[in-house]
């Protein structure tokens, strides 16, 4: 056989093993996708724009206990070593963050447990700008989640509802604490009504807040805390933007950390509109 003949010969069945996995790994992508069953529908439908709800975390920002809660050390510097890498030092409460279950429980479901399914849920938005404006200390109540329902209808399952207060406008100002002269904060959060209203009528799986608490500032027993927590759900708290989304309609994504144990932490979260 020519030499022309034989580089042909081989190249052609190069080409035929080559098809030969190619199609065998379409068929087995296939049977992975079958087996894991469609894709949900908020991810399936696709969407126009993501919103970022995650404040930049800092040294300075603000924080429920008034002091630092966030400290980093330069270890590695381009300059000298020719990469950069810092330690980071962080309480689990600090910036926009994740409350487990754990963090009002005794043997509730740590940050690292909470299940992928309950990440990326139905956001629904309910708007108090107008009461917080004119109350520091104003509150979600039952009425206003029943206001959101006549308007947008039921809640979804496993979706997150998250008061809009305007409050995310003040991150960086002392107003966002609101102390008074005796150290007592004043901002709006979830009234504990309401998070009983949403466990008995609703299949809910978080709420999210855009101040630093699930409960208001003035709250003098985390009453909010200890209703909705321990029942294996998840609150998200000083979550920014959310005055950019509809009221319903949005996905929303939460980047829980995962480490062991843990009872929450900062954050990565946004919104799919």
């Amino acid at each position: 056989m020519c030499d022309a003949c034989v580089i042909q010969s081989v190249k052609e069945r190069m080409l035929s093993r080559r098809d030969f996995f190619r199609a065998a790994a379409v068929g087995t992508a296939g049977i992975a996708a079958a087996s894991m069953g469609a894709a949900p529908p908020a991810l399936a439908e696709g969407h126009a724009r993501v919103t970022d709800l995650t404040h930049e975390l800092h040294e300075e920002f603000p924080t429920y206990f008034g002091q630092q809660q966030f400290f980093r050390e330069q270890k590695f510097s381009f300059a000298e070593h020719k990469f950069n890498l810092f330690e980071l030092r962080v309480n689990e409460h600090t910036g926009t963050h994740v409350d487990a279950p754990l963090h009002f429980s005794a043997d509730g479901l740590s940050v690292a447990e909470l299940p992928v399914e309950k990440l990326v849920v139905p956001l629904c938005v309910v708007d108090i700008r107008n009461k917080a404006a004119a109350d520091p200390e104003a509150q979600v109540t039952p009425d206003d989640i029943k206001s959101w329902m006549a308007a947008n209808g039921e809640i979804p399952e496993n979706a997150c509802i998250a008061m809009l207060s305007g409050w995310a406008d003040h991150v960086g100002t002392d107003k966002f604490r609101n102390a008074d002269a005796d150290g007592k904060m004043h901002f709006p959060g979830f009234h504990v009504e309401a998070a009983k209203f949403l466990l008995e009528e609703t299949q809910a799986a978080g709420i999210a807040v855009d101040t630093l608490s699930l409960d208001h500032g003035i709250s003098p027993d985390f009453a909010t805390h200890y209703a909705w927590l321990p029942g294996g759900r998840w609150g998200l708290e000083a979550a920014a933007n959310l005055d950019q989304l509809p009221a319903k309609g949005a996905t929303l994504v939460l980047g829980a950390p995962k480490h062991r144990g843990g009872t929450g932490g900062p954050a990565r979260v946004f919104a799919l509109v």
